[in-house]
C-alpha cells in the first residue's frame, strides 16, 4: 500500500473501473478498494452487451467512445471480446417502422446499421422462427464480452500493465476530506490516503452517505435472466434483441412515430407489468442468456424487492423466447437476478462531498455499454485535465 494515492475508487464494478482505467492511463497512481472477495453486481450479472445503439444521443456517444476502448484493451490482452453485431428483430409493422426510422436517425449520426430482409434474419440466425421476424436492424460495430470473465481479465491487465493496486475483501466504512488528502477508513481500521475518492457503489445504499441515497431520486431496478445448457452444434452469433426491446430503449424514442405506437399499448400486460423484454446472447460456453425483466423500488426499499425468483416472470420469458427462435434446448441450468440503480429524473448520479469525495453511481442498464467512454470524460472533469 503506498502513503498516498491521486485517486481511490470504492467499488471494482465496470463503472469503478474504468475511472480507474483512465486515471492509470494519464499516469497517476490508483487504488480499488473492493468490499467483496470480487464484483458481485450488475457488472457480472448482465448480457455482456455492449450496445451504443440502444442508447440515446448523449449515451450512445459514450458507448461509441467504449467500443475503442474495449477493442484497445482487446488488442493488448484478451478479455474474450467479440464484434459480432447488434440485430434488432421486428415482430410486426409497427416495429419494422420504428427500425426503419431508427435507421435513418443512424446514418445522420454517422453510426452504421443495416437493414436486414425477414429472409436475411433467418439466414443469418439459425432457429429464428419465420411466424415471428418481420425484419432486422443490424449494426455491425457492436460487440459482446462475458459478464462473469471480462472484469477479472481486465483487473489482471491493469494490474499486471498499469500499476492498478486492487484490494478485495476491503469495506470502506467511512471517507473524510480533510485539506490536502481524503482518507478512507475500512471495517479494520485501516486507513487509506489519497487526493480524491471516487465512490462507484452501484446499488450499495447502506455503508456510506445512506442519507444522501435516502434522499435522492435514485431507485433500483431488479432483473431476472437465465442461462439454458450448453447448445449442442448451434450458433448464434452477437446480441439479438426483439421487438419488446424496440418498444423499450432510449434509441428509439427518438422515432417519429415512436409515442403514437407506445400509446396503443396494453399498460396491464404482463409485459408491462414487470418490464420484461426478450434479449438473447450465446456464451462461450454454447450457452444462451435469456431475459430480461425489471422490477423497482426506492434506494431506502430496496429490501422489499427481496431476494427471491419470481417463477411467472421466468416461464413467461421462456414461452415467449420459444415463439422467436427455436433453440436446440430450452433446458435451464441457472437463473440468477441483478440489481442496477438509476435515476428517475437524470441519466447517472453525481453527488460530490467538499471537493474530492465523489459519488458516480446510477448509470443503470447504461454500464457495460457506457462505463468505459463516459469514465474518460468523468476523470478529464474531477481533474479538470
Amino acid at each position: 500500500m503506498k502513503d498516498k494515492y491521486d485517486l481511490i475508487i470504492v467499488g471494482s464494478g465496470v463503472l469503478g473501473t474504468f475511472h480507474a482505467y483512465h486515471a492509470l492511463r494519464k499516469g497517476m497512481s490508483v487504488a480499488i478498494l473492493e468490499k467483496n472477495t470480487k464484483p458481485e453486481g450488475a457488472t457480472v450479472r448482465n448480457f455482456g452487451q455492449v450496445v451504443p445503439s440502444g442508447m440515446d444521443r448523449k449515451w450512445q456517444n459514450f458507448g461509441k467512445e467504449s467500443l475503442k476502448i474495449y477493442n484497445e484493451i482487446q488488442d493488448k490482452f484478451d478479455i474474450n471480446l467479440r464484434q459480432n453485431g447488434t440485430v434488432y428483430l421486428a415482430s410486426n409493422e409497427e416495429e419494422m417502422q420504428l427500425i426503419e426510422e431508427l435507421c435513418q436517425i443512424n446514418a445522420a449520426n454517422d453510426y452504421e446499421s443495416e437493414l436486414l430482409t425477414k429472409s436475411q434474419c433467418l439466414s443469418k440466425y439459425p432457429g429464428l422462427r419465420s411466424d415471428y421476424c418481420k425484419g432486422g436492424l443490424f449494426f455491425p460495430q457492436e460487440v459482446t464480452v462475458e459478464p462473469n470473465t471480462m472484469i477479472h481479465k481486465l483487473h489482471e491487465y491493469m494490474i499486471a500493465h498499469l500499476g492498478l493496486d486492487l484490494y478485495t475483501n476491503t469495506t470502506v466504512v467511512a471517507t473524510e476530506d480533510h485539506t490536502n488528502e481524503v482518507v478512507a477508513t475500512t471495517s479494520l481500521g485501516i486507513e487509506y490516503k489519497a487526493s480524491k475518492v471516487i465512490i462507484c457503489n452501484g446499488s450499495d445504499f447502506k455503508i456510506l452517505y445512506p442519507e444522501i441515497y435516502n434522499n435522492s431520486d435514485l431507485i433500483v431496478s431488479k432483473l431476472q435472466m437465465l442461462q439454458t445448457k450448453p447448445q449442442n452444434n448451434y450458433k448464434l452469433d452477437g446480441s439479438i434483441l426483439t421487438g419488446l426491446t424496440i418498444r423499450r430503449y432510449e434509441s428509439f424514442e427518438e422515432c417519429p412515430s415512436y409515442q403514437a405506437i407506445k400509446a396503443k399499448e396494453d399498460p396491464n400486460s404482463f409485459e408491462k407489468k414487470y418490464g420484461v423484454h426478450i434479449l438473447f446472447k450465446q456464451a462461450m460456453d454454447g450457452s444462451v442468456i435469456l431475459g430480461d425483466s425489471h422490477e423497482y423500488a426506492s434506494a431506502k426499499e430496496i429490501d422489499t424487492l427481496g431476494f427471491d425468483l419470481n417463477m411467472d416472470i421466468d416461464n413467461f420469458m421462456i414461452e415467449e423466447a420459444k415463439k422467436i427462435i427455436d433453440l436446440p434446448t430450452y433446458e435451464i441450468q441457472s437463473r440468477w437476478f441483478g440489481m442496477y440503480s438509476q435515476c428517475k429524473t437524470k441519466d447517472i448520479f453525481e453527488h460530490t462531498i467538499g471537493n474530492n469525495i465523489h459519488i458516480i453511481t446510477g448509470i443503470g442498464g447504461k454500464g457495460m455499454t457506457g462505463s468505459a467512454g463516459f469514465a474518460k470524460h468523468n476523470i478529464d472533469k474531477i481533474f479538470n485535465t
